[in-house]
């Protein structure tokens, strides 16, 4: 033990309770940006339990201490459950063992329980600490230097429960891969026309079977907080014998580990096989995810926002004073924010008890609008056509759904979401093939309900799609083609240039009198350029694919020492780059909004070489395809290779057009649906009211908003194809404090705001 108080300040942190895939990411981000700050980090290992035993586990990290770990699954520095830190004598054992290392400030990664344990630790220190003197186990000297515990806690919990954040650390690979599940299953099925009931985690939230439902396109989903009635069996059967009469080759049922029925009797995956078998003839499968859902590599997105986490909450809790009120970093619309710990858990808590006491409306409600207009979602998407809320009748106002622009995975799903939803709101859908030019052709037709069946998870555009803006020329042949097929409405989804083909066909009304009539634009590009909107469909599946090839281009370099430049496709847009970057652990990223000079390129280069010298071994760097017209890929290897002199080779690729295949992610079917759910509802009002707006739709903050597309020019860098305003480039200055150790970086602040009351 130690009595001499410390220089610098020392920093815990530790992952507590059930794992999740991305706390590697956070821990990382702690080590590294407490070490550019200038504090000490230690890793408490086995969570809590670490800390009661002290002794090595609590050991100090350096910089490459958490290399290589982006793409853990689990926790590296382990954890446990910890019955002795529930019981005073361990907490006051626990504060000795920090005390002997100098910490007294802790990031703690775990669930509301491990939060509400450390929080409860947090208050008790001042008095643990007075009793470790009494005892003679630390000196006055240690209690004066350390008279006060301060905390941040970041949620690592693949359930997304806790009430205040959108997003908990795990959740969303979670969601993964329940959702590749599903897929498999599905595909088995089809073929032989099975029923399959697929249990997922889930004790007291939701979040997980429903939004693998609606991205999964399964035909019945049970939730702790929405459970069916009495007599569910009856209505489920029905669903699934009217989903059959339509066409549907196989059926999926998704319950929630913790289902429970209106009367609060549990609902287990065999009690919903039996009513199928019972009612229906039939023998289902049943498939049990369990633990895989927790397992393997971290998606994108549970690498580069706990990397955020990370980052902040080492600021955060290196400039916390004995005053600060313990809190937790949640994410809200992809922005770091401040959730009182306290609140938080007990609200998170109080819809257990809700589920408990059966009242499940307010359950539901506590759950938020998001969760409630997904469960409301599902609903349309899942009722098989027979019972749809409005039957389409003759003279039914009809609504042509077409893209145009780039490929973009997920577009699939937001046609199949647009006929689903049209139909049910009492609307005509109609298919263009081929974009403008299928409509110029007449390549137009009625999509029913079973016509869209199975898009949700297809990647491609079954529809097809062009990056060809139509010219003014051709806009004649666009009005008689729109008369000619009694379009009343348009529904374009898309990338830029379909953004620039409406805005130029709302420009020109005065002189082609058949566009006038609603259009709506919902944004569909991996480049994610498009004004109006923070997020568009296609990027999170795009920017999967980049950092799965780039994990592997980081595993094809581990057996040599090298350099390897990427060039991820964006255009002038770096957000791939930028964000694949910081999932992939990149030490240097180009943009094209970052300006850079042949003194830049010199600079890194100068790097480059001395930390190869130093015993590196890989250094990625990734740019986005029209970062520089002159300093591009081939260029920026030629002089890494030279400066080099042998020490390290150089090798270059473009990871192409692989960001736009496969099926789209879960997120993009998610957020496809979202989208179009809103097109359709404000392209119903404008038909009732017999308007003609013109809008494209987005999400911006914390809502999904139209903006008119007259208004479209004044959001657009025309010339750079992207928004003035780009949110994600607060993010650049991390990518310096987590992946190059430097030592002159000064970590930037990232914009962190206080919840909203």
């Amino acid at each position: 033990m130690s009595d001499k108080p410390n220089d610098s300040m020392k920093i815990g942190v530790l992952t507590s309770g059930g794992d999740a895939q991305g706390m590697n990411a956070a821990v990382r981000a702690v080590v590294r940006t407490s070490l550019e700050m200038g504090a000490t980090p230690y890793a408490v290992l086995e969570g809590w339990q670490g800390a009661v035993d002290g002794g090595d586990r609590i050991k100090k990290l350096g910089w490459s201490d958490v290399s290589s770990i982006l793409n853990a699954g689990g926790t590296v520095i382990g954890t446990a459950r910890c019955a002795e830190f529930r019981e005073r004598d361990g907490r006051r054992q626990a504060c000795k063992n920090l005390l002997d290392h100098g910490i007294d400030r802790l990031v703690v990664i775990g669930g509301d329980g491990s939060l509400t344990g450390t929080n409860q630790f947090r208050l008790e220190w001042p008095e643990l600490v007075d009793e470790l003197v009494e005892r003679g186990e630390i000196s006055e000297e240690t209690a004066k230097a350390h008279p006060h515990l301060m905390i941040v806690g970041l949620v690592g919990s693949i359930d997304n429960d806790l009430v205040g954040t959108d997003m908990t650390i795990g959740a969303d690979s979670a969601l993964n891969r329940i959702v590749d599940a599903i897929d498999d299953i599905s595909s088995t099925a089809a073929s032989h026309q099975r029923t399959f009931i697929i249990e997922v985690m889930g004790r007291h939230c939701g979040y997980l079977p429903l939004m693998a439902a609606v991205a999964g396109g399964a035909d019945y989903v049970f939730t702790p907080e929405a459970p069916p009635g009495a007599d569910w069996g009856d209505d489920l059967a029905e669903k699934l014998r009217l989903g059959r009469e339509t066409g549907r080759r196989d059926s999926i049922v998704i319950v929630a580990e913790g289902a429970l029925d209106s009367d609060g009797n549990r609902i287990t995956s065999q009690d919903i096989a039996d009513a199928i078998k019972e009612r229906l003839g039939v023998v289902p499968r049943i498939t049990i995810l369990g633990h895989v859902q927790r397992g393997g590599t971290p998606s994108a997105y549970d690498r580069w926002m706990p990397t955020l986490l990370g980052y902040g909450a080492a600021q955060e809790v290196l400039r916390a004073t004995p005053e600060t009120e313990a809190f937790i970093l949640g994410v809200r619309h992809n922005r770091v924010t401040r959730i009182p710990l306290v609140q938080a858990v007990k609200a998170t808590r109080n819809i257990a008890k809700l589920v408990d006491s059966r009242d499940f409306k307010a359950a539901q409600r506590e759950r938020g609008d998001s969760f409630n207009e997904m469960m409301k979602i599902n609903r349309i998407l899942s009722e098989p056509p027979q019972t749809l809320a409005q039957a389409v009748r003759d003279g039914a106002k009809r609504v042509a759904i077409l893209h145009v622009g780039g490929l973009a995975p997920g577009m699939n799903t937001a046609a199949r979401a647009a006929v689903r939803i049209g139909l049910d709101a009492g609307l005509q859908m109609l298919g263009v093939q081929g974009s403008f030019g299928g409509l110029i052709d007449n390549r137009v037709s009625e999509l029913a309900w079973a016509d869209v069946e199975g898009w949700a998870f297809k990647g491609g555009a079954e529809l097809g799609t062009r990056r060809h803006i139509p010219s003014v020329e051709e806009f004649y042949s666009i009005g008689r083609a729109i008369e000619k097929n009694e379009i009343d409405a348009l529904l374009v989804i898309g990338g830029l240039n379909a953004y620039l083909s409406v805005h130029a066909m709302v420009s020109e009304r005065g002189r082609y009198p058949a566009f006038n009539i609603p259009m709506m634009l919902v944004p569909a590009t991996i480049d994610n350029n498009l004004p109006g909107s923070e997020l568009s469909i296609g990027a999170d599946t795009a920017l999967n694919n980049a950092v799965w090839a780039l994990d592997r281009i980081k595993e094809s370099a581990a057996a040599s020492r090298r350099c390897f430049v990427a060039d991820a496709m964006g255009r002038r847009c770096g957000y791939l780059a930028l964000m694949a970057g910081i999932a992939a652990g990149a030490e240097k990223v180009y943009l094209n909004e970052i300006p850079t000079d042949l003194a830049d390129i010199s600079r890194d280069a100068a790097y480059l070489k001395d930390s190869f010298a130093a015993g590196r071994r890989l250094f990625l760097v990734v740019r986005n395809e029209k970062a520089h017209e002159t300093y591009n890929r081939e260029f920026l290897a030629r002089v890494f290779d030279s400066e080099g002199e042998g020490v390290y080779d150089v090798r270059h690729s473009a990871l192409g057009h692989l960001q736009q295949g496969g099926a789209p992610s879960p997120f993009d079917r998610l957020l496809a649906t979202r989208f179009v759910y809103s097109a359709i509802q404000e392209l119903a009002e404008t038909l009732a009211r017999g308007g003609s707006d013109a809008r494209y739709i987005g999400m911006a903050g914390a809502e999904i908003k139209s903006t008119p597309v007259r208004n479209m020019m004044e959001e657009l860098d025309i010339a750079n194809r992207r928004p003035f305003d780009q949110w994600w480039l607060s993010l650049y200055p991390i990518i310096p404090v987590v992946s190059m150790p430097r030592g002159d970086v000064i970590p930037v602040e990232i914009p962190i705001s206080d919840p909203q009351p």
